[in-house]
C-alpha cells in the first residue's frame, strides 16, 4: 500500500496494482480498476515514486513478464 494525502489532508492508503490512471485536473485524480476516484494533494511524480518504492519493498523487479 502506498500512503496518499487527500484534499482535507487525511491521509489515505491504495493499493498501487489497483491504479488504472492518473490526470491533473488541477488536483491529481487517481482513477482505481474498480472506477472509483480518488483525489490526492500529492503529485503524480511523488505517487509514481511511491509506486516505484513499494515494488522495491515487495521485491518486483523491473524484468517482470
Amino acid at each position: 500500500m502506498i500512503e496518499v494525502e487527500r484534499l482535507n489532508g487525511k491521509k489515505y492508503f491504495l493499493n498501487p496494482h489497483m491504479i488504472e490512471s492518473m490526470e491533473s485536473l488541477p488536483d491529481l485524480t487517481i482513477t482505481m480498476l474498480s472506477g472509483k476516484k480518488v483525489i490526492v494533494k500529492n503529485s503524480p511524480e511523488d505517487i509514481m515514486e511511491k509506486i516505484v518504492e513499494y515494488r522495491k519493498r515487495i521485491g518486483v523487479n523491473a524484468q517482470e513478464v
